[in-house]
């Protein structure tokens, strides 16, 4: 009975540990560095287990590219205000946040958000998704 009990909970730590460690965003994310993007929000994708903002702005070089900034989860985001009608295309936003390892992909780990026109904003008041 108790090397089954053994078997069972290690079981069940087996398939809990891949749930709670999906990716490393210090893999994906230089997390020593920030940047911040102005442009016109382009599609919110509002789920889980990551919420994506695309914004097409400028480069370094002043070339407009599509970024990809991932930020939390849906329901991590709805706690802190934030819900599927929060933004819209066409919303000009400020981002700020880490950028991903490979310039090419254009990618940011969302750190703070600001949309100027009405202020609406996230991670200005120390809201987080780590």
């Amino acid at each position: 009975m108790r090397k089954q009990y053994l078997v069972a909970l290690l079981g069940a730590a087996a398939v809990a540990v891949p749930a709670l460690a999906h990716h490393s965003f210090t893999a994906t994310y230089d997390e020593s560095k920030t940047v911040e993007i102005e442009g016109e929000l382009v599609q919110f994708m509002f789920r889980n287990p990551h919420a994506w903002v695309h914004v097409m702005a400028p480069d370094e070089n002043g070339v407009m590219q599509r970024w990809g900034v991932e930020w939390g989860g849906a329901g991590a985001l709805t706690g802190q205000g934030v819900t599927r009608e929060s933004l819209k295309a066409g919303d000009k936003v400020v981002i700020t946040g880490n950028p991903g390892r490979n310039p090419i992909d254009h990618r940011i780990r969302m750190r703070t958000l600001l949309r100027p026109a009405d202020g609406f904003g996230w991670g200005q008041r120390g809201e987080t998704f780590d």
